[in-house]
């Protein structure tokens, strides 16, 4: 029986770096409670981006419900405002259908777009990036990270140096209001959601596991096809006509840039593999860094802790496990 006050309808949120066993675990919950899955993962909106992106199988998806996946082509947008509006929307679908949504993902901006609200910060400009996109063609993304710094050093201290997209819309944002985005950032609001929300971090305490997983997953892409997966994205005749497709958000996905980088003939078969398994191990840092900062979340070692998580599950939601239908 559910320990909290909290009278809202359940919904539990599983977090964690990449490939610490999210989408299993998130599977056999939702098996289990009578829930659906909502996707908190920025590759997986985008079509086409199936092997290397750790996308659910068809069977998979079969199985159980899920919802915010393959919402794009690879050459469109899509902002976490756009995923917080679609996923209140998926989550209330599925709280009316008396089942319990369970949220699922490693990308801390659509978490944060979601649970804490977006600031209402200018939206994006195509001439304003167009403008800092020949730019960096000039002088490189190191030098706009540079230029970033002496306008907002708080958001540059968070961006990598070679984090195009977020430098990017950082100096976008200052171009078009005059005010540093982590100012804008700091005034975030967003409606209460209408789901009280148990947070679970997954996460192997050893963090050469985690490594071991890392590189062994990529492999098994690899069998499965990733690079054939890549030939026929360059292959979409709106993206061989990009004039800068690695900059588009979706190949900027782990794996894939370096994939793409590679069918270029910018690497080895051995350097590819090898630069694509560090871009993950980086990418799952990051996600390490995001976390700890989640203060009310619950870190559970899926291989280790197992009793203590179903435990933590078992606690939470009400009597007989699922929500009421609405």
């Amino acid at each position: 029986m559910s320990t909290t006050l909290d009278h809202r309808p359940c919904a539990i949120a599983l977090m964690g770096p990449t490939a610490s066993g999210k989408s299993a675990y998130a599977l056999e919950l939702a098996e289990r409670l009578g829930g659906e899955i909502v996707s908190v993962d920025s590759a997986l909106v985008y079509r086409g981006l199936d092997i290397g992106a750790a996308k659910p199988s068809r069977e998979e998806q079969a199985r159980v419900p899920h919802h915010l996946m393959d919402l794009r082509e690879p050459w469109q947008p899509y902002s976490a405002a756009e995923f917080a509006t679609d996923a209140r929307i998926a989550i209330d679908a599925i709280v009316a259908r008396g089942r319990i949504p369970i949220l699922a993902g490693g990308t801390g901006l659509y978490f944060r777009a979601l649970l804490e609200g977006l600031a209402d910060m200018p939206h994006a400009d195509e001439n304003v990036r167009a403008s800092i996109t020949a730019d960096a063609d000039l002088r490189g993304w190191a030098a706009l990270h540079a230029d970033l710094a002496e306008v907002d050093a708080e958001a540059a201290a968070r961006i990598h140096a070679t984090d195009a997209q977020r430098i990017q819309r950082a100096l976008e944002v200052h171009r078009l209001s005059g005010r540093p985005i982590s100012a804008w950032q700091r005034e975030a609001r967003g409606a209460r959601l209408p789901v009280n929300v148990l947070k679970l971090v997954l996460a192997p305490a050893d963090r050469a596991v985690l490594h071991t997983r890392i590189a062994g997953r990529f492999d098994a892409m690899l069998e499965a096809g990733f690079l054939d997966e890549v030939r026929a994205l360059r292959a979409l005749p709106e993206l061989a006509a990009h004039p800068h497709p690695l900059d588009l958000p979706a190949l900027r996905a782990v794996g894939y840039r370096q994939a793409w980088a590679f069918l270029d003939g910018a690497s080895t078969p051995a350097e590819f593999r090898e630069r694509a398994i560090a871009a993950t191990r980086q990418l799952a840092k990051r996600q390490w860094t995001w976390l700890r900062g989640e203060l009310d979340a619950r870190w559970f070692d899926p291989a280790t802790q197992r009793t203590e998580l179903e435990a933590a599950v078992a606690a939470f939601l009400p009597r007989g496990g699922a929500n009421a239908p609405s």
